[in-house]
C-alpha cells in the first residue's frame, strides 16, 4: 500500500548515503554465474543500494521461491504476482551457486508464500540442507517470513539446523497498517521468541536476529521500544538501517537519520544487553552478514 505522492516533500540524499560504484571483475562474474545456475537474488530484486559492493566480493543473498510475493508491503520493491509451484531443484542450485562462489557464510531469503500450506518451510528446509551438504564449513542464515504465524513451520526450518534464524519486524507497530498491512507486529515478535527458546536436542541454540528500517514516520522511542521488544524476545542480533525510496509509487522517506544517531541506537541496544548491534544509514539484514555471525559466535 504506498502512500499519496505528494504525501511529503521530496528529501534531498544526504552525502552520506552516496554510495561509489565500484569497478571490478567479479561483479559481472557474480551475476553472470547466478544467471547461468538461474537463481535469483534479493540484491537484485529488491533494489538493493550494496549491489555492487556485494558483487564485487563475490557475495549475493539468495531468493528463494520465486520473484513474485503474496503480500504487498508498501517499501518493498519486489512485486506480488502469480505463484508458481516451489522449484524442486533449487536448493541444489543455491548450494551449488554458494560453492562456486566460494561462500563461507550464506544467506538465503524468500518471498511470502502465503499461498503455501507451510509458507515454503519445507523448501528453506532443504535448501539449509542441501548447503551443509555440499559446504559443511559454510554457516547458514536464513530470513524467513512470518509463515502467518505457524509454529510448525518455524520448527521445521529450525530442525534443519542453519546458524541463524533472522525474521525482521521492519519498522514499528503504529506503522503496519500503512508499511506491512499484511503482517502482524505481536506475531513477528512472537516468532523471534520462539526462535530464541528453541533447544533442539545436544545441538547448540539457534541465535535469533530481526531488524528495522529508520525513514518512514516513526519516533525515536518507538525505535527504542522495538530494540526493547526485540531484545525481551531474545534476539541477540539486530540490524538498523535507513529506508531508500525503490522508486516514486513508494512511501516518500520523511528523514534522513545521520550516522551519529545510528550509533547512538546501537549504544542503546547494547546497554540492554543485545549482544550484537548493527546500525548504520546503509546497513541491510544480510549486509556484512558474515562479519556479524562471525562476532556473535566469538
Amino acid at each position: 500500500m504506498s502512500l499519496p505522492e505528494n504525501s511529503a516533500p521530496v528529501l534531498r540524499i544526504p552525502p552520506w548515503l552516496r554510495v561509489k560504484l565500484p569497478s571490478s571483475k567479479d561483479y559481472a562474474c557474480t551475476g553472470s554465474l547466478l544467471a547461468d545456475l538461474n537463481l535469483n537474488t534479493v540484491c537484485q530484486s529488491a533494489r538493493c543500494p550494496n549491489k555492487w559492493e556485494c558483487f564485487s566480493q563475490s557475495v549475493a543473498t539468495f531468493l528463494i521461491l520465486g520473484r513474485e510475493c503474496t503480500r504487498n508491503c508498501a517499501f518493498c520493491n519486489i512485486s506480488p504476482g502469480a505463484q508458481l509451484p516451489p522449484d524442486a531443484d533449487e536448493p541444489r542450485r543455491v548450494a551449488e551457486g554458494a560453492a562456486r562462489l566460494g561462500l563461507k557464510h550464506i544467506v538465503i531469503t524468500s518471498v511470502t508464500r502465503d499461498d503455501l500450506p507451510d509458507g515454503g518451510a519445507g523448501h528453506f528446509a532443504e535448501t539449509i540442507r542441501q548447503v551443509k551438504g555440499r559446504l559443511p564449513g559454510c554457516t547458514v542464515e536464513v530470513l524467513i517470513p512470518d509463515f502467518q504465524g505457524g509454529e510448525a513451520a518455524l520448527l521445521t526450518v529450525l530442525d534443519a539446523q542453519p546458524d541463524v534464524l533472522n525474521h525482521n519486524v521492519e519498522t514499528v507497530p503504529r506503522l503496519y497498517p500503512d508499511i506491512r498491512p499484511q503482517a502482524d507486529y505481536a506475531q513477528s515478535i512472537e516468532l523471534l521468541r520462539r526462535t530464541a527458546a528453541y533447544q533442539p536436542n545436544g545441538a547448540p541454540s539457534i541465535p535469533a536476529k530481526s531488524g528495522l528500517m529508520v525513514g518512514l514516520g516513526e519516533t525515536d522511542e518507538e525505535l527504542r521500544q522495538v530494540i526493547r521488544d526485540m531484545r525481551e524476545a531474545g534476539c541477540s542480533m539486530i540490524t538498523v538501517g535507513q529506508y531508500m525510496r525503490p522508486s516514486r509509487l513508494h512511501p516518500p522517506v520523511l528523514r534522513y537519520m545521520p550516522p551519529e544517531d545510528f550509533d547512538a541506537l546501537a549504544e542503546y541496544g547494547r546497554s540492554l544487553g543485545v549482544a550484537k548491534m548493527f546500525c548504520a544509514p546503509l546497513v541491510r539484514s544480510s549486509y556484512h552478514a558474515a562479519e556479524l555471525a562471525a562476532q556473535a559466535a566469538g
